[in-house]
């Protein structure tokens, strides 16, 4: 199989792409694989060093300055007649983007010269580009049951998040790894790869409300916050570390998960089967975080406070509750335990494997 695959900006959507490239070449070693990704983000560095190769192109996220966005509009149309000489060049079997504006040109490109087409949303609630492109792709996969209501028309695959794979393919990570004790319960709070200032000061507050407490906690800052927290005196029972490298695998060592709710985390707390206390960030695009949150909270898989009504004081009054063997704990602990959790990346191979087939 000949794939292209594009994603781009964030790593929400670049490691669901990993992750979708990795099993497509598991399960068939024919597998030849092209990314196409933005020149200025992330993907720039992250997927070469996978080494898988990669064809940057010029293009810019729109904006409410106009001026900006007529030349970016110059920029996508640039885009799309490079990847179409692109695909004409490779050949593709099959196009699949998964998010970010990057796969807006790289969509289009594969639908105009009638390539099997599909993306892949992570969130409950799509992005614009992706709810633009979903009309005329060959399926549109979601991470959410009830994500389906926002592409009509589409034919949509409720496949999960390709993210749990990584969790599910992983062995734990030893607590003693960190100096962390073993026989005690530990909470980890992780607020994103770069941190978040404002989620960060106010959980300040909650660890030092942690003092005496017969659990630990792991506070993961982020690369961004260390230097703010590293040299501040916290109880003995708080570790704080800017980032783990290994998360998704530690992910099983812990008894309570504190979280930002963008789709990666969520799908990793989902397929690790750790109770989780989701806080979504306010300041994302369609508010999507709150309802990846509310989503779970609905299926009673995991407790949602938002932002605005995050106090400290009783945040450490839930945790407490919460790992003193609480019925609300077991309860949500069970709800994980019975999830039916979907091989994410397999199932996706499964029916694009197979709608190539029917097309030939």
């Amino acid at each position: 199989m000949r794939l292209i695959i594009s994603a781009g900006g964030t790593g929400g959507h670049i490691y669901p792409a990993l992750a979708i490239i990795q099993k497509f070449q598991e399960l068939d070693i024919s597998t030849e694989v092209l990314y196409i990704g933005t020149h200025n983000r992330m993907e720039n560095k992250i997927v070469p060093e996978h080494n898988i190769s990669f064809v940057p192109i010029k293009i810019y996220g729109f904006s409410k300055n106009i001026i900006k966005d007529l030349k970016n509009c110059a920029y996508v149309i640039k885009a799309y007649y490079k990847c179409i000489e692109i695909m004409k060049d490779f050949k593709p079997d099959v196009v699949i983007g998964v998010g970010g504006y990057v796969t807006l040109p790289v969509i289009m490109a594969a639908k105009k010269l009638k390539i099997k087409t599909f993306i892949h949303e992570q969130n409950s609630i799509p992005g614009k580009t992706n709810k633009f492109l979903s009309r005329g792709v060959d399926g549109v996969f979601t991470s959410f049951k009830d994500s389906e209501k926002y592409f009509s028309g589409a034919k949509c695959y409720f496949t999960g998040n390709p993210c749990s794979d990584n969790v599910n393919s992983l062995k734990g990570v030893s607590k003693t790894s960190l100096r962390l004790t073993v026989s005690k319960k530990l909470v980890l709070v992780v607020s994103g790869s770069l941190g978040s200032k404002g989620l960060n000061e106010k959980l300040e507050e909650f660890l030092n409300l942690t003092k005496d407490q017969n659990y630990e906690v792991l506070f993961i800052t982020g690369e961004a916050g260390y230097s703010e927290y590293q040299n501040k005196k916290f109880p003995s029972n708080v570790k704080v570390i800017p980032y783990l490298d290994n998360l998704s695998a530690f992910l099983k060592s812990c008894d309570l998960i504190i979280s930002r709710s963008g789709a990666g985390i969520i799908a990793e707390i989902l397929a690790s089967k750790v109770p989780s206390i989701l806080i979504p960030s306010p300041n994302v695009a369609n508010n999507h975080q709150y309802y990846n949150a509310a989503s779970l909270e609905k299926e009673n898989l995991a407790f949602l406070i938002e932002e605005k009504d995050l106090d400290s004081r009783k945040l450490s009054e839930k945790v407490g509750s919460l790992l003193s063997d609480s019925d609300e704990y077991q309860k949500i602990k069970n709800n994980l335990n019975n999830y039916k959790q979907i091989s994410s990346s397999k199932a996706i191979y499964d029916i694009v494997k197979g709608e190539i087939k029917d097309a030939k």
